[in-house]
């Protein structure tokens, strides 16, 4: 790992870090008296400064120093929360993104930037400033910090007030681009730094030197009014590739012969350390080597207390309390019972280039079940059936990979909806239901900007201002809902409102007007509401921050089509509106139904796949006049590929019938051949025929050749409303 890994992780780490921050302090307008939220808040500006400064990070540093001594206030009971304050921390976390995103690509802050920083810096001093607000006969709460033994013997105490540091790197430091010397420049903002001895007792001979390899180690003498916790997070971002032991101001005695016992140096030597750095007197190390001493001859003698616990043992010297013996206890089985819960971090380029390389195992497979059939041996078929499966498997594991949690994308609007409505002065709550729904990582992040318009377009143009909703006889409040889940191997995002609808004259009238639809023309209430897709459309009187261009609906459509999905919109008048965007589970690889037309190959996504029926006699003679089959007592509309997709050839005698199904609606695929079931991986259509109706994508097939994926949604759609017309025209 180098310095820019290191950088790169750094700032992942620092946007899952804000936006718990983020959501914390949204959480917090609701419920000031959190201490939870408070904490969670604290920490994670804590962590962020803490880790800037091992990078160097000064302005980062500066910053979230200052927000960290407000929290701590907060912490502290010294300062109240309120609507203001919470307005300001969203606001600094908001500049230490910034902050970080700089640092990390090495940028210097723009006039722009500085001088935001300041006006925050400003802010969050008046709340410094501000006086106690602890109420008379409360008690004020202070950090704990380990400055003294749980207990202390009579005559044992080290009479010492700094911190004893014993710090020894890893080999792999170096390599990983780590600065040793940027840990301890940091480690000097907690306090003052009296003593330090380098030790290099791990250096090999000159000929074994690495000069990648890291040999070094400290111990440091820190007088400062830290905790802890302070000084273990300074180290934080190499906790796993260095020693680190702490001894805590006015430590007893044992604490001394114990850290003694564990340091991997002649004891002579550590002591003339400790010694030198007025962590021991001399008195106090011959004293702690005598006890070192003793415990090794009790050791080594037999004992009465073998098979004893040592907390038992401790308890019963009276050096601790059993309340803190049990704590350690249960701590230590909380710790042992989680190591089998940890997680790693992946790449996503290389989760990526997994899902690619299956893909290519998939066709390589799909082939080699072709040749095998070819060659009519039994035991190579039945071998080639088991690889399938297996690769199969695999596909499945790795696509659940990607599979994440639709939550985190609908949490990032709590922001949005506080701060628009507050800029439309209007009262809104957002409610959030499916958020444990898990869809592909990539759907998830394309997805993102497609919602925020939807989201922004109803706040400003659903939801009313709250006289007016109160005229209605609605709550003065309106309310936004995020929803999602599954359908038919789709997923199904909902974005709704409360509010007024949409005006149907309205749109007609602004139709007309731009000439997207002439004054004699026919339309029904849904073909109307859909023109607000067209572009440059708008029905705003005046331009806003947020609407009023006419641009927005037809970019949201356009990106959620490129993503083969589809948004439906349901409007009723006084009611709300409800936005349905339909986007498929996955973008790399899918479950197909094969099907033929004369020479050409189609797949249709199985999920999307009902059954499949002969089209007999009846049918033929039905179809004859109309696009419609009875299938059982229903009316189902169907569309003929070949006239589709103007396959050439003479249809059989005998074709089929594959009924699909999308949002509620059945429809009829009329086909040659059912050639079955296949694992299909999705290969993008070049620019030129990204127009082409009823396509979605393409797939290559064991043999080499490429058929082609239908889009069913489009394909629904298109025979709905062809009978729809039909229909319509018969009237």
């Amino acid at each position: 790992m180098n310095i820019d890994s290191a950088k790169s992780a750094f700032l992942q780490e620092c946007h899952e870090l804000l936006s718990d921050m983020e959501s914390a302090l949204l959480e917090l307008e609701q419920d000031t008296a959190n201490p939870d939220l408070i904490n969670a808040i604290f920490r994670a500006a804590h962590t962020i400064k803490g880790t800037g400064g091992i990078f160097g990070f000064d302005k980062v540093v500066e910053f979230t120093h200052v927000a960290e001594n407000v929290l701590d206030r907060v912490r502290a009971n010294e300062l109240h929360i309120d609507a203001e304050l919470i307005a300001v921390l969203l606001e600094a976390r908001d500049y230490i993104g910034v902050l970080v995103e700089l640092a990390v690509t090495d940028q210097q802050p723009g006039q722009d930037v500085l001088q935001t920083g300041q006006k925050l810096l400003a802010a969050l001093q008046a709340h410094l400033q501000a006086e106690t607000v602890t109420q008379p006969g409360e008690v004020e709460r202070h950090e704990l910090v380990e400055t003294e033994p749980l207990v202390r013997r009579e005559g044992q105490g080290v009479q010492n007030d700094n911190w004893h540091i014993s710090l020894r790197f890893g080999p792999a430091v170096l390599a990983q681009g780590m600065d040793p010397l940027s840990f301890l420049r940091y480690l000097s903002r907690l306090g003052e730094i009296v003593h330090v001895t380098t030790v290099a007792d791990r250096l090999p001979a000159f000929a074994e030197l690495d000069p990648e390899q890291c040999y070094l180690g400290f111990e440091i003498d820190l007088a400062a009014e830290t905790s802890k916790e302070d000084i273990e997070n300074t180290f934080e971002f190499v906790r796993e590739d260095c020693e680190l032991r702490i001894l805590p101001p006015q430590a007893s005695i044992h604490k001394y012969v114990e850290f003694i016992q564990e340091i991997d140096m002649p004891e002579l030597k550590i002591g003339e350390i400790l010694v030198q750095g007025q962590a021991l007197t001399e008195k106090e190390l011959e004293a702690a080597l005598a006890i070192q001493h003793g415990a090794q001859h009790e050791a080594a003698a037999p004992s009465g207390d073998a098979g004893i616990p040592i907390g038992e043992v401790l308890v019963r010297e009276h050096m601790v309390h059993r309340e803190v013996v049990d704590a350690a206890v249960e701590k230590q089985q909380t710790l042992r019972s989680s190591v089998g819960a940890k997680s790693i971090r992946v790449d996503a380029a290389k989760l990526d280039n997994l899902i690619n390389l299956i893909g290519e195992m998939v066709i390589a497979g799909a082939g080699s079940t072709l040749n095998a059939y070819s060659t009519g041996d039994s035991a190579l078929i039945e071998s080639v059936s088991t690889l399938n499966r297996l690769v199969e498997e695999v596909r499945d594991s790795a696509l659940r990979l990607r599979m994440v949690q639709i939550g985190e994308t609908f949490n990032r609007f709590q922001r949005v909806v506080r701060d628009v409505s507050k800029e439309l002065n209007k009262e809104i709550k957002l409610v959030i239901t499916g958020a444990e729904t898990e869809l592909d990582k990539t759907v998830v992040e394309k997805i993102g900007d497609p919602l925020m318009h939807l989201v922004r377009n109803a706040m400003d143009h659903g939801i009313e201002a709250a006289e007016v909703r109160v005229k209605h006889g609605k709550p003065a409040a309106g309310t936004l809902r995020l929803n999602a889940y599954h359908d038919s191997g789709s997923i199904v995002i909902e974005v709704s409102d409360d509010g007024a609808g949409l005006d149907r004259e309205r749109i007609l009238r602004k139709a007309i007007a731009k000439g997207l639809v002439t004054e004699d023309v026919q339309l029904d209430d849904q073909e109307i509401y859909n023109l607000i897709f067209e572009p440059g459309f708008s029905t705003a009187d005046s331009v806003t921050n947020l609407s009023g261009r006419g641009v927005g609906m037809d970019v949201v459509r356009r990106n959620i089509e490129a993503l083969r999905g589809q948004v439906e919109l349901d409007s009723r008048p006084n009611a709300g509106t409800m936005f349905r965007v339909r986007m498929p589970l996955t973008l790399a690889i899918i479950d197909g139904f094969q099907v033929g037309v004369d020479h050409s190959a189609f797949v249709i996504p199985l999920d999307m796949v009902l059954e499949c029926v002969e089209m007999n006699v009846s049918h033929q003679e039905t179809s004859a006049k109309r696009n419609y089959i009875n299938l059982r007592g229903e009316v189902l509309p169907f569309i003929r590929l070949r006239e589709l997709f103007k396959v050439g050839g003479v249809a059989p005698r005998r074709e089929n019938v594959v009924v699909v199904q999308y949002g509620g609606n059945k429809a009829g695929l009329v086909v040659d051949r059912l050639l079955g079931e296949l694992q299909t991986v999705i290969k993008p259509l070049g620019r030129i025929f990204s127009h082409v109706k009823g396509v979605s994508g393409s797939t290559i097939l064991g043999n080499g050749a490429v058929a082609l994926i239908l889009d069913v949604p489009g394909l629904v759609q298109e025979v709905t409303s062809m009978e729809s017309r039909a229909v319509n025209s018969a009237a």
